[in-house]
């Protein structure tokens, strides 16, 4: 399944992810992941949200430009070589990631691994054929990582 995450190019300056938050914030709209990357005077931001088609609207709204990335959510083991499973596969038929992170969902169990690819069809194709699992814009957006535990 394909999910979608925001890229907003930003100045690498303070205050920056802070105004984004506050935005998505005000509006109600959840986000369920982030990484910043940086380089001299530039950078961006990736976003997981609960809404991300709302997010991408109200970002625009406020003249913060963010695109609708499309990404798949593999479920993968949190063990090691989990990660090295698929990102294998993809390599062996050519397909690029060109962006990617996760996050654990149960310790030692299960993680997501979100990976932007130079071709989506054929990633998931690999993906399916060999039994990933991916995640829906719906299942990404309600996901609960850490659930069993109290803090």
């Amino acid at each position: 399944m394909i999910a979608y995450q925001l890229t907003i190019p930003t100045e690498n300056a303070p205050g920056k992810l802070a105004e984004v938050s506050g935005i998505l914030a005000k509006e109600k709209i959840n986000i369920r992941a982030t990484t910043i990357s940086s380089f001299g005077e530039n950078g961006f931001f990736n976003i997981l949200a609960d809404d991300p088609r709302l997010a991408q609207k109200v970002l625009a709204r406020e003249g913060i430009p963010a695109s609708l990335k499309e990404i798949i959510a593999v479920i993968i083991e949190d063990k090691p070589g989990g990660m090295d499973k698929p990102v294998q596969l993809l390599a062996k038929e050519g397909i690029n990631i060109e962006n990617a992170y996760g996050f654990v969902l149960e310790s030692n169990k299960t993680a997501v691994f979100v990976i932007d690819v130079s071709d989506i069809e054929g990633a998931q194709k690999i993906l399916k054929e060999h039994k990933f699992k991916t995640l829906s814009p719906e299942a990404l957006a309600t996901i609960e990582p850490f659930h069993y535990m109290k803090y």
